[in-house]
């Protein structure tokens, strides 16, 4: 079952609707008993995110679309001589964390009958959800900013997928794609929104599970996970499979989760500074970190729920900040697009004010690859 987590309204899960009749997201009510296997049931098991299949919404076997997305490396650099963890998660197939999410929400929605898609995005779940759609045998149309990286949309293009462009902000475009979604009537295609449903969050929280099975097996734990955030679903899902973890005696306790925003386009975080349980929404300024452009996120108070539950702190870097992480990381060899380079932005700060020390184990999500970032990294290399 679905239900509201506003108002508390239920709905089937093959109703087809992406959002509550009061306008609530909403979350899904897994009838099965949620189980993240043990370190050695997991030995044998496929390196993608279907290792934890017990802890995942149930599907048939032939209802299952997947690239063997998840399992990535996590590598380690210095900062002060201080080691920093890197979880290098834009190593997904199609080059951001998003597969995680799309694998489990497009595999069930192929399961309920949905033949045809329609997205809002800036581009990277964009192109996760045209391959997975893809290769599910659905339409797939994406609506995106006007302004909107030359190498995501030929990536979205050539997975097939139609694309519409969507001129002002990011806002601007999710209100074109929902209107397009309510206004076919042939029940045939639904608004898979990354940021509205709740079987997208269900994949994200193998992240956690991949950083308990990595930490523990080799003596890494974290006590600190650094995370970028515009509509959050990387920070809502690594807390709710955090979550499962504690409450199932495999951790102790959630990592401190540290978000991180652009300081152009920061509403999580102002809404931070000021106590808020809310977030309202912003007028925010455009910023190379594209991928977190969000100036109104639709779980904004469970981002701040999740951050203040793990006893975490939200963060917003400049411009200036996050170019320069950008570029130190590729000439250390890891090429990502600035919206991941806002986690090394933050802890290089975190380190220096002595927030995180050597005693520490910090933890970075790296979420997207520099290479759907050609065209900023070619005006400044």
């Amino acid at each position: 079952m679905l239900y509201c987590a506003r108002c508390g309204l239920r709905y089937p899960v093959n109703i087809g609707v992406w959002r509550c009749i009061c306008q609530g997201e909403l979350e899904y009510d897994n009838p099965h008993e949620i189980v993240v296997p043990d370190l050695n049931d997991l030995i044998p098991r496929p390196c993608s995110i279907w290792r934890y299949r017990e802890a995942l919404p149930a599907l048939e076997d032939e209802y299952i679309i997947t690239f063997n997305e998840g399992y990535t490396p996590i590598i380690t650099i210095k900062y002060h001589d201080i080691p920093i963890w890197l979880k290098l998660d834009f190593l997904c197939p199609t080059g951001s964390y998003k597969d995680r999410g799309t694998s489990v929400m497009i595999s069930c929605l192929k399961q309920t009958g949905i033949k045809s898609v329609v997205e809002d995005s800036s581009g990277n779940a964009g192109a996760s959800i045209a391959a997975y759609a893809g290769r599910a045998g659905m339409k797939c149309t994406v609506f995106v900013p006007s302004d909107t990286s030359p190498g995501k949309l030929i990536q979205i293009r050539a997975y097939g997928a139609t694309i519409e462009m969507v001129d002002g902000t990011r806002q601007d475009v999710a209100k074109a794609c929902q209107e397009a979604a309510e206004g076919n009537h042939n029940g045939e295609t639904f608004y898979a929104s990354h940021n509205w449903n709740p079987f997208f969050l269900e994949g994200i929280k193998t992240l956690a599970y991949e950083i308990w099975e990595q930490g523990v097996r080799n003596s890494i734990m974290p006590n600190w996970v650094v995370i970028p955030a515009g509509y959050g679903s990387c920070v809502l899902g690594a807390y709710r499979g955090f979550s499962d973890l504690v409450n199932q005696g495999k951790l102790h306790e959630i990592p401190r989760l540290i978000v991180v925003q652009a300081k152009n386009c920061a509403p999580v975080y102002e809404a931070y500074l000021r106590g808020g349980t809310e977030v309202l929404p912003i007028h925010g300024q455009r910023t190379i970190a594209e991928g977190i452009a969000c100036s109104n996120p639709v779980r904004g108070s469970e981002i701040l729920h999740a951050v203040r539950a793990s006893g975490g702190v939200v963060m917003a870097v400049a411009e200036k900040e996050i170019e320069c992480a950008a570029i130190e990381l590729a000439k250390d060899g890891v090429f990502v697009e600035p919206t991941s380079a806002v986690v090394v932005a933050a802890l290089k700060r975190l380190i220096d004010n002595e927030v995180i020390s050597g005693n520490d184990i910090a933890l970075g999500i790296l979420t997207g690859t520099g290479l759907k970032a050609t065209d900023y990294y070619g005006s400044r290399l």
